[in-house]
Parts: structure tokens; sequence; C-alpha cells
């Protein structure tokens, strides 16, 4: 079992922040890194599999540093979101090919026995021009786990994927982890990590935001003030009700709809219908009107 560990890590390119002061541990099992496009979750994977060095601090596998140091890299698979540019290859060869790199006395029998673990042993034959994105995605996998590494990396495993392609995907990396291996994979999307990590680590802008139990931090998603457009039947009505609501921190009346701050989404959710029912109010829409991942990652930082 091995634990990736990130020390104040920062990295930069020029004059752009890209990771800012970043301290975490990943340890055995699967951890989701959750955050919006652009937060740094590629940079942190490129420097924690030693692609890249960290501009300050540092990144260590079970205390060894990971830049420059070959014997850490042979414990380490990344599977990177950028396609395969090898088209001309067939799955088996393009695997293989990751075997030979890393010197396995056997590589032929380390080939076909991970092409067996992501089940693509008869399409490995197929050159990887004719393959799905799932199939594509698949051998990226294989060939970060032909040599056995301690440590799986993955970065937007399932961008582009099918549904059935993606419960496949996440069976496989739900057996990595139930092996004891480090399994980290990055997501913009919320659902995704919530059906395959508990433990998850939050970034934005290059930033540290949360980490722990995907409950947890999903409450403090949940919990956080939102913001809902409200059409009605007669919004000034509606608005000085609102206002009177626990649930309703603020209320703005626009031209044809309500701008409405809610702290307690639960009870807005229940009051709202009764409380336009009791006054005589038809409610036409309900909508948010800040549910983007960079709106909720931005509440999480500033906490």
């Amino acid at each position: 079992m091995s634990t990736l560990v990130l020390d104040s890590a920062s990295r930069w390119f020029g004059n752009v922040m890209a990771v800012n002061d970043v301290s975490l541990t990943i340890g055995p099992g699967v951890t989701g890194l959750l955050g919006p496009n652009g937060a740094g979750k590629t940079t942190l994977m490129a420097m924690m599999s030693g692609f890249l060095a960290p501009s300050a601090g540092q990144v260590t596998l079970d205390g060894k540093p990971v830049w420059r140091n070959t014997k850490t890299y042979r414990r380490i698979g990344l599977v990177p979101e950028r396609e395969l540019s090898f088209g001309y290859l067939t799955g088996r060869q393009f695997v293989r090919a990751n075997a030979d790199l890393h010197r396995l006395p056997d590589a032929a029998a380390a080939t076909e026995r991970i092409l067996e673990v992501v089940d693509m042993v008869e399409p490995g034959g197929r050159r990887l021009d004719t393959y799905s994105k799932g199939m594509r995605q698949r051998i990226k996998i294989a060939a970060a786990l032909v040599h056995d590494p301690a440590v799986l990396l993955l970065d937007e495993p399932f961008n582009g994927v099918d549904p059935r392609q993606r419960m496949h995907l996440m069976d496989l990396l739900r057996r990595l982890g139930d092996e004891g291996r480090t399994v980290l994979f990055s997501s913009h999307i919320l659902e995704e990590v919530e059906r395959l990590a508990r433990h998850i680590e939050v970034v934005v802008s290059g930033r540290h935001a949360a980490s722990g139990d995907f409950g947890a931090i999903r409450r403090l998603m949940t919990d956080r003030p939102v913001q809902y457009a409200v059409q009605s039947s007669d919004n000034r009505r509606l608005a000085t009700v609102l206002m009177a609501q626990e649930s309703v921190r603020s209320v703005g009346l626009r031209r044809d709809y309500l701008d409405v701050q809610v702290g307690d989404l639960g009870s807005f959710a229940v009051d709202l219908p009764a409380l336009a029912r009791q006054h005589d109010v038809t409610l036409f829409e309900l909508s948010p009107s800040d549910e983007s991942l960079e709106s909720v990652f931005a509440y999480l930082v500033a906490r």
C-alpha cells in the first residue's frame, strides 16, 4: 500500500499560477479529485506522476520524491486525458510497448494478463483508430497497469464515455481500489465522483478548497446560499411574503422576475408552493441562477 503526499506544492508557468500551495495526502482506495475545468487538476496529476516538477514544495510517494526518481516511476501508472496518437498500432501492441519500456521480464504474458483484466483480449488485435471512446480509455488503463503499479492516476477518465462503458470503468476502478491500490481520478462532474469515491479532494483556481468524506463536503455544497430566479403572477406580493421567511436571505425585484437568495434550501423548497397558494399567487418558473460548479467551489474556497 502506498501514499502520495503533496507538501505546499505549487506550479507556475511564467506569470501564470496553475497550482498554488496545495497540501494533501492520497492513500489506498479510490479518491476523487473534483474541480471545474481549469482548476489545476491536470497539473496536479502531472506533478504526482513525475512528469512535471513542482516550482515550490514537494511531491513524495512513501516519503521518496517523485520528480526524477525512476524507481518511483515504476510504482505509478498514469492515464492521461489526451487522446492516443498511435492509431496505427493495435491495442495489444500499444500495451506491449509499455511493458517493454518497463523492461518486464515476461512482457508478452504481462500484456495478456492486463488485457484480460480490462476485458480487451479480443479487441486487442484491432487498431486503436477503430476503437470507441470507452475502448480507448480501457486500453490506456491497461497500458498504465501493465507493470502492476501501486498507484494509478486517471485524468478525467469518463469524458465522452457512454453510460455502459462508464459503469464498466467504474467497476474496474472499484476493484483496483479494493485490491489496496492507491487510485486517484479527476472529474469536473459531481455525480461521477459521488458514484465512485467516498473520499474527495476539491480544487478550484489552483487552490485546495476542501478535503474529506464526500457526504460532508456535499452537505457544505448543498447548504451554501443558493440564488434562484422566480417568476409568478404577482412578483411584488410574492416578494413581500418571501422576505418574512427565515429560509430567505434576500429578495431582489427585477424587471419580470424575483432574484431570491436562499439560505435553507430544504425549507424554501417546501414552503414556496404553500405560500404562493396561500396568497393567491401562481408560480410560473423557479430556476437556479448560480448552479455552476465554479460558484459551488468558490463558496468552498471562501469558507
